[in-house]
């Protein structure tokens, strides 16, 4: 009975295994499927005059995409500025008043705001940025997308300080250390490969997005370094080249979408390796 029971057990792990296995493959092969195909279409776009040019005018052959890359940095660049600290210290404030009722409202919103379409937000940001300025700018992209990575940035903060052990708080404050700068000199830095990560994971997130900045950067085809001014980004070009007529557009589009998403796998790569550390 013993000895049977043992390989019933043995089956039914081996069973569990592969079932898992099995899942974990049906997940693997659609993104192995997706990557293969954008290499095979957009690995012949990729030149250095690709990467270095500005984008050609229509019919002339040519032209690059250096001014997208360009506005793609400029852009979570300035979005990251904007959310970082809001995002960091609103993390900070409900890890250390969890049971409060502003943490609590401002728990809920982050829930919402988390799972609001990014078309929406790109919307809400017109109505609020664009339309009173009266055109579209640099600015209101980074608005638009800085929103967008609030909530991974307050509830990574949030919860990556609620892992940090209370004792090591109390050992700072028996000190005679003041509470802020125990909170910035030693919980933060504590915490901040789980903070870090966070912040690298809305990066990834918003880098590909499109839907925002058609509402608020809306795009250009020359290099821009206003923030009051109109800037394209990768998604933004991807989305014009595809839509359009011409076949060596739609191969460029295939190309800007490879450097799109090798931006997004050195994100998540690096995002890997500080969560390890």
């Amino acid at each position: 009975m013993k000895k049977s029971a043992i390989g019933a057990r043995i089956i039914k792990d081996r069973l569990f295994t592969g079932i898992i296995f099995a899942f974990s493959a049906a997940l693997i092969i659609p993104l192995i499927m997706i990557l293969s195909h954008i290499l095979q279409k957009g690995a012949s776009s990729i030149t250095p005059a690709f990467l270095t040019h500005l984008p050609a005018p229509v019919g002339e052959a040519g032209g690059g995409i250096y001014n997208a890359i360009i506005g793609t940095l400029y852009l979570v660049g300035l979005a990251s500025l904007l959310s970082v600290p809001i995002g960091m210290a609103t993390g900070i404030y409900m890890s250390e008043n969890k049971n409060s009722k502003l943490s609590y409202f401002v728990r809920i919103c982050v829930e919402v705001l988390q799972g609001t379409p990014s078309i929406v937000v790109g919307i809400i940001t017109y109505l609020w940025v664009v339309k009173p300025m009266g055109h579209f700018s640099v600015l209101a992209g980074g608005i638009a997308l800085g929103i967008m990575m609030l909530p991974v940035i307050i509830r990574s903060t949030e919860e990556t300080l609620n892992l940090i052990p209370h004792s090591l708080k109390e050992a700072s404050l028996a000190l005679g250390v003041p509470y802020y700068r125990t909170i910035l000199k030693v919980i933060v830095p504590s915490a901040f490969s789980g903070i870090l990560t966070g912040i690298l994971l809305g990066v990834a997130r918003v880098a590909g997005e499109t839907a925002p900045l058609l509402f608020t950067a809306f795009g250009n085809p020359f290099i821009n370094y206003n923030i009051l001014k109109p800037m394209a980004s990768l998604p933004l070009m991807i989305f014009t080249y595809a839509t359009s007529p011409y076949e060596e557009w739609h191969n460029y589009a295939w190309g800007a979408s490879l450097v799109l998403i090798g931006f997004i796998l050195a994100l998540s790569l690096i995002t890997k390796g500080v969560t390890r550390r």
